[in-house]
């Protein structure tokens, strides 16, 4: 099956501490503004009050800080994605993007002048302290929250990796806010992640959306197909915070023969682009279910939406995060640049994932299951009452017993992961009998 590779300079994320992402840097020219009219009155105002604080605040305060402050007001007050970056934050962006620092492995954005944590990564430290998505973070170590950026919050939460840092955290649910100490490691992630919940029915766990995931996730696939006949797949994309557009262009791609897997709309032409499935499912048309929480977002939203609408798989578990805008990473001549959302995703059937997320096919609580006790005491059954009448099956003892798949317990805690491979065991059953 061929991906087809597309230049992009499109991001399906916000911010990630500890995570990698392919980030297309390029320089976006700006439109013609030579017709417009200036706001004269507004800019008026705007040196009067520049020269006040100039003149009349506590302390001296340089023109460049001034300059800077009032960019990163006027991107910060058009949505919480957009930003300004100075040469400093645009330099430790594209360290973040190596994953060589030490971070905590968050996806991360702000709400109500705090840092809200949209998705713990896999197998990073701020999963392994108890982090979860919807959690937020009022103070760092002992420093307030409250009046930083979420760039500054972002670099506070960064360094030495085996160094510790203090979040004070507040949960739905809890009392009171939590302290939680987690230590900074460098975040390595493997993205893909697959393994059999029973005999012929394949798990693939998706954490974050990279370059090479389409490419990970088809080889894994072709893997476990060679060790056994898929019956069928969950994709798991719980907590799934986002990431490169194209991997989730072509991960949407693996699974679908034909037809428009997402487009972005916006007020320029270079933000509208649509996106196209080439022939070719990887699991050849057997069942799909693709699971999704609260903490799955953007790219993570993208896959759920297309499989939806396309009737290719079952969404079940929780309504999605909402995050349905398109930022592009625009260069400034000062070394410096901006982050800009301009264009929103859309589905293949027109809806919009703007602060409205993906509701499940299957909606499923975030319950555990619950083990029974054993009693050490047989059930009764047939075979148990005098006198039962034999069974005709000629097949011995050995042939009838049952075979255990020693990865089956991966389901054995996990509720919503339950209820989907029951509900792939119904949907083969199903396929079988049409």
């Amino acid at each position: 099956m061929t991906i087809r590779s597309k230049p992009l300079t499109l991001i399906a994320a916000g911010t990630v501490l500890g995570i990698t992402l392919a980030l297309g840097h390029s320089v976006v020219s700006a439109r013609d503004t030579s017709s417009d009219v200036l706001p004269l009155e507004q800019l008026r105002t705007f040196s009067d009050v520049f020269a006040r604080i100039k003149r009349n605040y506590v302390e001296d305060v340089s023109d460049e800080d001034l300059l800077e402050h009032a960019i990163r007001g006027m991107l910060s007050g058009l949505d919480p994605h957009s930003s300004y970056l100075n040469t400093e934050q645009f330099n430790e962006l594209r360290i973040g993007t190596s994953g060589e620092f030490g971070g905590l492995g968050i996806e991360v954005g702000m709400e109500d002048g705090f840092v809200k944590v949209v998705s713990p990564i896999d197998d990073t430290p701020a999963q392994r302290a108890g982090m979860l998505t919807g959690d937020l973070i009022i103070r760092l170590d002992d420093k307030p929250v409250k009046g930083l950026s979420l760039n500054d919050a972002v670099k506070m939460m960064r360094g030495k990796p085996g160094s510790d840092i203090v979040l004070t955290v507040v949960r739905e649910g809890e009392d009171k806010p939590l302290k939680i100490t987690i230590t900074r490691a460098v975040i390595q992630v493997t993205s893909v992640k697959t393994r059999f919940l029973d005999e012929g029915y394949g798990y693939v766990r998706v954490s974050h959306f990279q370059t090479k995931t389409t490419t990970d996730m088809l080889a894994a696939i072709e893997k476990m197909k060679e060790e056994s006949d898929l019956k069928g797949l969950v994709l798991d994309l719980r907590n799934n915070p986002g990431g490169v557009l194209s991997a989730a262009v072509g991960i949407s791609d693996a699974f679908l023969n034909d037809g428009l897997i997402v487009y972005t709309d916006g007020r320029e032409v270079d933000s509208r682009l649509r996106y196209s499935a080439s022939k070719g499912d990887i699991i050849d048309g057997a069942p799909l279910v693709v699971l999704v929480n609260g903490g799955s977002a953007s790219a993570s939203e993208i896959v759920a939406g297309a499989m939806q609408d396309h009737g290719r798989g079952v969404v079940m578990g929780n309504k999605t995060f909402g995050k349905g805008s398109v930022q592009t990473i625009q260069n400034l001549a000062n070394g410096g640049a901006v982050k800009l959302t301009t264009a929103r995703y859309y589905t293949p059937s027109g809806r919009s994932i703007q602060a409205e997320g993906i509701n499940p096919d299957i909606v499923t609580g975030n319950l555990r299951l619950a083990k029974r006790e054993e009693s050490g005491i047989e059930p009764i059954t047939e075979s148990s009452l005098s006198g039962h009448l034999s069974n005709t099956n000629e097949a011995t003892a050995d042939e009838k017993e049952e075979k255990v798949d020693p990865n089956a317990n991966l389901a054995e805690d996990d509720y919503q992961l339950n209820e989907a491979l029951n509900l792939l065991k119904g949907l083969t059953i199903l396929s079988r009998q049409g």
